[in-house]
Order: C-alpha cells, then sequence, then structure tokens
C-alpha cells in the first residue's frame, strides 16, 4: 500500500516496476526470456476511478514503456467498444481501465484476466468506497489467485486499510514523506480561504484570474450544473474557459482537458470527476468555487497544482452556510483558517494578498483576449455508445460524480 501526497509521483512509482515486469518480445531477443512465456493477453491491470485520470495514467505508462515496446491500452466507457476489442485481439501487455467497462468486457469474454500477475488501484481510497467496491470485488474474482496486489494513494483512511487487508496477504504500508514537509497538504502550495457571497463568487473570480503571475488555472465545482455556468459566465467575461462534468459527452469532456493541455484554454472549470490524478504542467492556480465534500477532496483539489517540485496557489471561497463544513475541513487537516475573513471582489486584502493589479474589473481587456479557445481544439468523434457505453461508467453514474 503506497501512500504520497499529490503530485510526489505515484503513477511511475508503480508504473515502473509494472513496466519492467512484463515479458515482451524485447527480452526473448535479449535471452532474458523463453518463447512460449510470451502471451497476447494483459499481465499487469491497473484500475482507476474515472476516465480522465485512465487516460493520463495510459499516456504516462505509453511514454515510460517506449524503449520495451510495452503494449498499454486504455479501456474506459462512453467511448465506441470495436477499437478497444480489437485492440485486445491483437495482443495488449498492461491494462488501465475503469471498473465498468472491464467488466463489460471480461463479461463478453473480449477480456482475459487470467494471464495477470501484478493488479494496481490507482486512488485507492475512491476505489474501494461503496459505489466501487461490488464492482472492484468483481475483477479481483477473475484474476489468478497468485498476484503482487498494489494500492495507491494520497489518502489512506483506516477503514480502507482494512479492506485491502481482504485482498493482501501481509501487507505493508509503504508512507513517502520528505523529513521537513509537515502536515497533510503540499508546503510549496500557498492557501487561501475567504469567506464570500455566493452572488459576488463570479466577479471574484474574474479578478483572481488576472493576478500576477497566473498562468493555467483550474476551478472547481461541487455540482455539474455550477460547472457548466460559471465556464459559459467567464467566457462571456472574455476569458478562454472550458469545462469537464458528467453531464458533458465523452468527447467534449476530453476535447476541454485537451484544449488546456494545449493552452487553448487557460481555465478549466470542473467537478471532482477532475481532482484526481489530473496532471497539467503550468497549473498555478486553484480556485475551490464550493467548499469540498470533505478533507480528502480538499486535498486532491489542490493537488493539481504545486506538482513535482513547483510552487502553486489554492484560494478557497466559502459560502456563509458552508462555514460548518470549511471547519470541518479546517480542523482535519489542522489549517489556519478556522474563521476565514469576509471578502468581496472590491475587498484590498483581497488584491494585496493575490497580487490582482489595482483597478483591475471582472471583463478581461481585449488586449489580453490571447488564447485560441475551445473551439479551436478539435471535437472527436468517439462513437459515443449512448446505452451499452454509457455503462462504462456506471460506478461514476450510480455515485453521482461528475
Amino acid at each position: 500500500m503506497g501512500q504520497a501526497k499529490t503530485g510526489t509521483g505515484k503513477t511511475l512509482g508503480f508504473g515502473l516496476p509494472l513496466l519492467e515486469r512484463v515479458t515482451v518480445a524485447a527480452d526473448v531477443e535479449a535471452g532474458r526470456a523463453k518463447p512460449e512465456q510470451l502471451t497476447t493477453a494483459p499481465q499487469a491491470l491497473v484500475v482507476v476511478p474515472t476516465r480522465e485520470l485512465c487516460q493520463q495514467v495510459t499516456n504516462d505508462l505509453l511514454t515510460a514503456g517506449k524503449v520495451r515496446d510495452v503494449r498499454v491500452l486504455a479501456i474506459y466507457g462512453g467511448r465506441a467498444y470495436e477499437p478497444q476489442v480489437e485492440a485486445l485481439n491483437k495482443g495488449v501487455d498492461v491494462i488501465v481501465g475503469t471498473p465498468g467497462r472491464l467488466l463489460d468486457l471480461a463479461g463478453q469474454r473480449k477480456l482475459d484476466l487470467g494471464h495477470v500477475k501484478a493488479l494496481v488501484l490507482d486512488e485507492a481510497d475512491e476505489m474501494l468506497d461503496l459505489g466501487f467496491l461490488p464492482d472492484v470485488e468483481r475483477i479481483v474474482t477473475m484474476l489468478p489467485a497468485k498476484r503482487q496486489t498494489m494500492l495507491f494513494s494520497a489518502t489512506m483512511p483506516g477503514a480502507v486499510i482494512g479492506l485491502a487487508r481482504r485482498y493482501m496477504t501481509q501487507p505493508t504500508h509503504i508512507r513517502a514523506t520528505s523529513p521537513d514537509d509537515e502536515g497533510a497538504t503540499v508546503a510549496n502550495i500557498a492557501q487561501h480561504v475567504f469567506r464570500a457571497h455566493s452572488m459576488d463568487k463570479p466577479e471574484l473570480v474574474s479578478r483572481i484570474l488576472q493576478a500576477e503571475g497566473r498562468g493555467l488555472a483550474m476551478i472547481f465545482c461541487r455540482t455539474k450544473r455550477t460547472a457548466a455556468d460559471i465556464a459559459e459566465q467567464l467566457q462571456r467575461r472574455g476569458f478562454a474557459s472550458g469545462a469537464v462534468h458528467g453531464d458533458l459527452g465523452q468527447g467534449a469532456r476530453e476535447q476541454a482537458l485537451r484544449a488546456f493541455r494545449n493552452g487553448k484554454v487557460d481555465v478549466l472549470v470542473c467537478t471532482d470527476v477532475a481532482a484526481r490524478g489530473i496532471d497539467v504542467e503550468g497549473v498555478t492556480h486553484v480556485i475551490n468555487y464550493q467548499t469540498p465534500e470533505d478533507e480528502k477532496t480538499y486535498l486532491h483539489r489542490i493537488g493539481r497544482t504545486g506538482r513535482a517540485g513547483r510552487t502553486g496557489i489554492a484560494i478557497t471561497l466559502v459560502d456563509w452556510d458552508d462555514i460548518p463544513r470549511w471547519q470541518l475541513i479546517n480542523k482535519a487537516l489542522e489549517l489556519t483558517f478556522n474563521d476565514p475573513v469576509e471578502t468581496y471582489s472590491t475587498s484590498p486584502h483581497l488584491y494585496e494578498e493575490l497580487r490582482i493589479p489595482e483597478g483591475t474589473k471582472g471583463t478581461l481587456p481585449r488586449a489580453d483576449r490571447t488564447r485560441a479557445g475551445l473551439a479551436a481544439e478539435e471535437l472527436e468523434d468517439l462513437g459515443e455508445t449512448g446505452g451499452r457505453g454509457a455503462r462504462g461508467g456506471r460506478a461514476d453514474a450510480r455515485r453521482g460524480r461528475g
């Protein structure tokens, strides 16, 4: 069970050993393996909670596995079945997938899990949460009894450790921490918490987005409706923004994330579907437009910045009626923001603390509108399957996730 703070490299922590351990054609050529050890069935399985994280882990493993020519395949819902089945038929070494689509393909006998030597549950606390647990258990029963099982997450509550013991024999809990970095949050993220009025928040956020040194920004909302509304409002105010939430088709979700990675949009408004594992270089600001559900969600949200040793800024806007919820988070993480200061879009301390130039208004000046925008990023036709394909993310839907 591997535990480390967000942004410290867990993906390659499990990814590199997996890529080394699968038997590929290069091993036979070098005399390290016999030809009969080669198989077209997957030898390693990484299970992740969201489609966005599935894509990202796959891309990281493809990059790292290039030298050995390891075949890595992403399997998740919202996409057509046929290309995934075709890739499985050709042969795959490592599979990264969401529970729903993995079960669908295994149930149709298109996916053979009988040769898996290593199982990884990434974001394990989420994977073992009630919504995913039945799916994860069904997947585990399809795997060989003799295998290595690894769980990775930034947060590992006691209940999860108890559940993990059902899948593991004599598990070892490894926590990777820096001796000079105490506390649950990463030290190089500057945190700001303000008590804000919901009517003033769009104006407030528009001014924060014009702070000095602001690179890419992620804005987190609790509901899909709020995320869609804020993305639209920011576009009207001149910002190049995109949205990622559960009411969008998979093609639109991927279009927004690609545009964000490519710099065509510099503001991504999202629900917590994008709070875990998403790693985009250059994210300087994370704004919690609505208070997170709990301290775990807070940690994962703000962990989208300050990654891999860089610095970042996290801003949380707390509504009056969310103060009790925030105080629970503050206490759990031993932060110093128990009574957030009342803040408006005109408050001098906001400008001072976040380095917002004096005289900044709630609309981006035309001279600063240099990004190409979401429309400049191609919307890919994924052959979205509606009825059957939508089941690929059914665990997400069951828990009402974005």
